[in-house]
């Protein structure tokens, strides 16, 4: 019985692995034959692709080219474009140009009674081409006008007017003749009154030679050059001008009285010294001390106080001698320092007075703008004229100042110097005994 179940499940696991193996053999045809059509249409696919690609490609070829023929052609309407907007510019000022210079001969002609009707450009230009030369034959001529000019005392006379071209004059009226020049507006003035008779040297008629004054325009006044006085230079340079002088005269009268201390502090400095140190060198001690009473100056007073304290120890004794000198450096040092501090200040102020003057002058600018010179001249004047001052102040206290502290220094040394002498004299004599 054992042997027919053992028999039977034997034949069973193999009916079933032959069923398996049929599976499997089925399934994998079925695989292979999948794979084989993926291969294929992976081929075709990318058969497929690679047209497509081919095809874009020639595609983006040709839209390049397109867009390069597209850029230079914008690149050539835009050159284009540029070169229209400059000729249309140039056009435009040239115009600009033209109808300016019209205007101007227009006004220039009219001032010289030659007025123009024509409203056209064209026609105006043709106009100013006759009247042109007619202003001109009259400009480059000698003609005489009947006219009135201003006289010395401010007066207006009537009389006749010889015109060199349109740049000298001279007036002629019924006692005064002379030399005129613009005063302004289109008016004359007479300018040099003379007796010379130029009306027929100047009309071709006589000869000689005569004075002639040329001008540019009628419209500007001509003023005679004013002579600067050192008082006009520091007006035009403002308050701040007027501190740094009254500072310069403060400076030169300290420095007048520092040299009066000193030559007084230095009188007879040698003669005393060697008048103290022969006594002294005697063992004449009182008849030293009263000696140095006799002399008014520093070095007497230090050799003095010396003297009296010859019987102290040496090092005391210097120290006796030092303190001494150190009472005389207040005299010696007198307005020292000050005339020092004038000459710092000095260029300081003149740096202020630059600066206000350049803020006067960009004033005037933001007001009347730069079309006047003169305008703009009195703050420029005021900014490098105070400049100009306070160098002029501050260089002479500055070297006044350090020589003199120099000179005080060398007083200092001679005082010192005569106080050994006298101690070292002493000294020996000392020991000598």
């Amino acid at each position: 019985m054992m042997r027919l179940v053992i028999f039977l499940v034997f034949w069973a696991n193999l009916f079933a692995n032959a069923d398996l193996e049929d599976a499997y053999k089925k399934e994998y045809a079925f695989l292979v034959a999948q794979k084989k059509a993926l291969q294929e249409r992976v081929e075709i696919v990318k058969k497929e692709a690679k047209e497509k690609i081919s095809s874009a490609e020639k595609d983006i070829a040709k839209l390049q080219e397109k867009y390069i023929a597209n850029s230079s052609d914008s690149e050539k309407k835009a050159q284009q474009l540029l070169e229209i907007e400059r000729e249309a510019q140039t056009v435009q000022d040239d115009s600009a140009t033209l109808e300016a210079t019209l205007m101007q001969a227009d006004l220039t002609l009219k001032k010289h009674g030659f007025a123009t009707q024509e409203k056209e450009s064209v026609k105006k230009l043709q106009e100013i081409f006759i009247y042109s030369p007619k202003l001109l034959g009259e400009l480059s001529s000698v003609r005489k006008t009947k006219g009135s000019f201003y006289v010395q005392d401010g007066s207006k006379i009537d009389g006749e007017i010889i015109k060199v071209g349109n740049v000298a004059a001279y007036g002629i009226g019924e006692k005064i003749k002379g030399i005129l020049i613009p005063a302004g507006e289109g008016e004359y003035k007479l300018f040099n009154q003379n007796a010379l008779e130029f009306e027929d040297k100047l009309t071709n008629t006589g000869k000689g030679s005569i004075d002639i004054f040329l001008f540019e325009s009628l419209d500007k006044e001509i003023e005679e050059k004013k002579e600067k006085t050192v008082l006009g230079i520091i007006q035009s340079g403002g308050s701040v001008a007027w501190v740094i002088v009254w500072l310069g005269v403060f400076a030169l009268f300290l420095t007048l009285l520092r040299i009066i201390f000193l030559k007084r502090a230095s009188m007879d400095t040698n003669r005393v010294s060697e008048d103290v140190a022969g006594l002294v060198e005697k063992g004449f001690l009182k008849e030293a001390n009263e000696k140095c009473a006799t002399y008014k100056n520093a070095t007497s007073r230090v050799l003095s106080a010396t003297i009296r304290n010859l019987d102290r120890e040496r090092e005391h004794l210097e120290d006796i001698v030092n303190e001494s000198i150190l009472h005389e450096n207040s005299y010696l040092d007198k307005f020292g320092s000050t005339i020092i501090i004038v000459a710092a200040v000095s260029p300081l102020l003149g740096l202020l007075g630059t600066v206000t003057g350049m803020i006067s002058t960009f004033d005037i600018i933001t007001e009347f703008g730069t079309g006047d010179p003169k305008m703009l001249s009195g703050g420029i004047s005021e900014a490098l004229i105070t400049t100009e001052l306070g160098l002029v102040v501050a260089i002479p206290a500055l070297i006044f100042g350090n020589l003199l502290s120099g000179w005080a220094e060398n007083i200092k040394d001679d005082m010192e110097k005569a106080a050994l002498k006298v101690i070292n004299i002493h000294k020996q004599n000392t020991i000598k005994a």
